[in-house]
């Protein structure tokens, strides 16, 4: 009897029915994930993470990665504020952190957020001199950040940073500011080595000064030069002779 009721296709065809009904609505929610339930369209509530059931046909669900994301910013062709062209691209991070704001107040928000990106990186660009953007990558990212955080807090998204990765400039600027920088150097070399001769020259007045207030320094100098020289194994010793001494003479001339 139990096997006729099983093998009764009336009662069979109910049964496997709600089966593949409940089965089709059965949906699971990844910890990282968030969806948004819409009811025959209507936004009706965000679903936790783990597995969850709704009404096939009925209900609709969108899911939301909830995790950090990098969208890449293509390279831009921009002119700087000095007139030099270039190729700037960088790279975004955001995050989602309300799930149903991304899905109703915006389409497609990865997209948006790349657009928005590209254009605050030509502005910032475009706004600043060659030397700014090669020098203060970081603050021309920052600068960026904001601009975009701002146009996405009403989607319930949070840029977290903006990297500025590289900045392809023409040949001919890559040379100019090789010749820059050789020259740059130059100028340092000559300026240190112009300073070091500037110390030399007052040591050498100071110790000028010194000897000059006292003879007996003037005569330990000499006798140490004198031994130096006999160090050397030289057959020919040089007295100096003062420079007092010919003026003495002079003066003895002038006076007869």
């Amino acid at each position: 009897m139990v096997n006729l009721i099983l093998l009764n296709p009336i009662i069979i065809a109910p049964i496997a029915i709600a089966i593949i009904f409940i089965l089709a609505g059965i949906r699971i929610v990844k910890q990282y994930e968030r969806a948004v339930k819409f009811r025959l369209g209507v936004f009706v509530g965000i679903l936790g993470p783990g597995l969850k059931w709704i009404i096939p046909g009925v209900d609709r669900i969108e899911k939301v990665d909830l995790r950090v994301v990098t969208v890449d910013i293509p390279a831009q062709e921009v002119i700087s504020k000095d007139n030099v062209p270039m190729k700037v691209n960088g790279v975004l991070f955001f995050k989602v952190t309300d799930a149903d704001k991304a899905i109703l107040e915006v389409e497609q928000y990865k997209f948006a957020i790349s657009q928005l990106s590209q254009s605050a990186l030509r502005d910032m660009a475009g706004k600043s001199d060659l030397d700014t953007i090669l020098a203060k990558r970081e603050e021309i990212g920052e600068r960026i950040r904001s601009i975009v955080d701002v146009e996405t807090d009403p989607w319930g998204i949070k840029v977290t940073d903006v990297k500025i990765k590289d900045i392809e400039l023409p040949d001919n600027m890559k040379r100019a500011m090789a010749h820059q920088a050789e020259a740059e150097r130059d100028r340092r070399a000559r300026i240190i080595l112009a300073e070091a001769e500037e110390q030399a020259a007052q040591r050498l007045a100071n110790a000028g000064e010194i000897i000059d207030k006292s003879p007996a320094a003037l005569k330990l100098r000499l006798y140490q030069t004198l031994a130096e020289i006999a160090s050397e194994k030289n057959s020919t010793i040089v007295f100096p002779f003062p420079e007092e001494m010919m003026e003495f003479i002079r003066n003895k001339k002038s006076q007869k």
